[in-house]
């Protein structure tokens, strides 16, 4: 594959925009040019020696994955079954290695666990299955396919939270975020689920499967995007339009635009290239279909990630969804990674998880200082004062603790590149800063540029070795903004 996409870098630049203006486009404000259906090369194709995760005793299919890179584990949650970890139904499995190809073990070295399973009475009564799962600050959130039974549209998508991403309380209520819009009733009745969710810029983006949503194709086919900041998307909902995203009354509203035509898709954001990428399966392997940040053109002609597949790829993705950077140069080369079930087992459903992936070259990730905000937002790496610098906004936060450095960011450098000294220095978080909270409002940590920068939830604060104050919403609102801390 090496060579196969060769192109001049340069090649399909276009139409200069203000990176970072917009607030789906993470960065600084620096104008950079747009790229336009640009052909990136490639090279380092890779994939596992044999199957990498299975689970034990009688989980006869393993699919699905959601893999994280998170605090120096690869982490994996798929869907499966132990006949005896709760009703007869899929359950969500979870295993740790310490690299892509394993082995994965549970969390105490032995088979994967069983983390999450159905609850009898609930929407999600029989089946849980399709885990999208996401760290923001110290809050894990799973997304997730439910059923009650095997009845025709009754697949709906649930959330739950943890502290650890092992132990899980469901949220909303135990009741569903998302089900079938009921736009068209076609042949195809699983309804709603498969779920895939990045956060980015405050937003909570999810994409998925709706069989009855009006854009989707004749066999139900399609990828369908809302965005909210609210985990539970119960508020301030948007839905992704022909025009763009428009401000919809529920999550229920008409699917009016679909992304892919295909089912089971998983969805990152690519900071170094300043775009979304949805990986979905076609005849060759996994394609990647890439998104500017308002899903309004294709800034990268696809890319497809061969070898045999079955069901569903997800992307080896941060804690907030984002793709990780490159070990062996950040400034030109993206890592895209896949694991996917390859053959359909006994049981008639897919299993036997691998891992597939390339790299893409010429993302020109550091051309200007715009281009490196977008790349490295999120990501946390020693400072010159044996503190952590933190990328927020296009600009560097200095942090006094490494574990607060280190929950507040997707992925952690043991060095600086030298690209990071073109962005500011703005302010410092020092242990036990002024930390606020009021009523409808965020969290809020007081940094030494005294101004308020946000979290979204508490967990941060008291590592920290702060503690939350309670103010009026006036009070909150009188302070000097900053932006958020995570994400």
């Amino acid at each position: 594959m090496v060579g196969l996409l060769a192109a001049a870098c340069t090649q399909g630049y276009a139409q200069p925009q203000a990176a970072g203006t917009d607030p789906a486009i993470a960065g600084g404000q620096t104008t950079v040019p747009r790229p336009v259906n640009v052909k990136l090369g490639s090279g380092d194709p890779r994939q596992s020696g044999g199957v990498i995760a299975a689970g034990g005793a009688d989980a006869v299919y393993n699919y699905g994955p959601s893999v994280m890179l998170d605090h120096g584990q690869t982490r994996m949650w798929w869907c499966s079954q132990y006949g005896g970890a709760g009703p007869a139904g899929d359950d969500i499995l979870y295993a740790q290695a310490q690299s892509l190809d394993g082995p994965f073990t549970g969390p105490g070295g032995g088979i994967p666990a069983a983390v999450f399973s159905g609850a009898p009475g609930n929407f999600d009564g029989m089946h849980t299955c399709d885990p999208s799962v996401l760290r923001v600050g110290s809050t894990y959130y799973l997304y997730y396919t439910g059923a009650a039974g095997d009845h025709a549209l009754g697949n709906a998508i649930g959330l739950a939270t943890s502290p650890d991403g092992v132990h899980w309380t469901r949220a909303a209520g135990g009741r569903p975020i998302l089900g079938p819009s009921h736009d068209v009733h076609r042949a195809n009745v699983y309804g709603a689920g498969q779920p895939s969710v990045v956060y980015l810029d405050g937003w909570f983006y999810l994409m998925f499967t709706d069989t009855t949503g009006r854009a989707a194709g004749w066999n139900g086919a399609g990828q369908f995007v809302l965005r909210s900041p609210d985990p539970a998307f119960g508020s301030a909902v948007q839905a992704l339009d022909v025009g763009g995203f428009v401000p919809v009354a529920s999550t229920s509203a008409p699917r009016a635009r679909s992304i892919v035509d295909g089912f089971s898709a998983d969805l990152m954001w690519v900071g170094a290239l300043g775009a979304f990428v949805v990986a979905h399966e076609t005849d060759t392997g996994t394609t990647l279909t890439f998104w500017t940040a308002d899903f309004t053109e294709n800034p990268y002609q696809p890319v497809v990630i061969p070898g045999p597949w079955k069901e569903g790829p997800g992307l080896v993705r941060r804690a907030d969804g984002h793709a990780p950077l490159s070990s062996a140069d950040p400034c030109d080369r993206v890592p895209f990674d896949v694991v996917r079930a390859t053959v359909i087992g006994g049981a008639g459903a897919p299993t036997d998880l691998r891992h597939f992936g390339l790299d893409l070259l010429g993302s020109q990730a550091c051309a200007n200082p715009g281009r490196v905000a977008a790349t490295f937002d999120g990501v946390t790496m020693p400072s010159p004062e044996r503190t952590m610098d933190l990328v927020r906004a296009g600009q560097r936060v200095r942090v006094d603790r490494r574990t607060v450095a280190t929950a507040l960011a997707g992925e952690v450098l043991d060095k600086a590149p030298p690209a990071i000294a073109a962005l500011p220095l703005a302010a410092r978080l020092r242990s036990g800063a002024e930390a606020v909270q009021a009523p409808g409002r965020w969290f809020g940590l007081l940094l030494d540029d005294r101004r308020l920068w946000r979290l979204p939830e508490g967990g941060i604060v008291g590592a920290n070795g702060s503690s939350a104050r309670p103010v009026t919403a006036a009070q909150w609102d009188a302070y000097p903004q900053g932006p958020s801390l995570v994400g």
